[in-house]
């Protein structure tokens, strides 16, 4: 939906994906929109330059969050907060829903 604005899906991706989750990996934002990593890593890299988003390493991952200080943050949150809306129910479940722990052995799936 940003494509047209943002210049590229993967930096729509990314975007969405750390305004929805609030942090997250390369790693983790590709598999999430099931795609390449080497274009997930070079959108953040431009815009870790931009100044839009920070990364700190934890241990050998970089783990990229939006950076508050950023003069235009909070234009861009309210821009994207419309956009989640726009996207179908199912990828907006994806995208939200933050599980980190890895799930009990034998417990149910639904």
């Amino acid at each position: 939906m940003l494509e047209a604005i943002l210049g590229s899906a993967s930096k729509e991706r990314v975007l969405m994906y750390l305004y929805a989750r609030e942090k997250g990996y390369a790693r983790e934002i590709a598999r999430t929109f099931d795609t390449g990593l080497t274009p997930i890593q070079k959108q953040l890299e431009a815009l870790e330059v931009a100044n839009i988003v920070y990364c700190e390493p934890q241990g050998r991952t970089l783990v990229y969050a939006l950076n508050p200080r950023y003069p235009f943050i909070k234009e861009i949150k309210a821009l994207l907060e419309k956009t989640l809306t726009y996207y179908p129910p199912e990828e907006q479940e994806a995208l939200l829903m933050d599980r980190r722990r890895p799930r009990r052995q034998g417990k149910p799936l639904a």
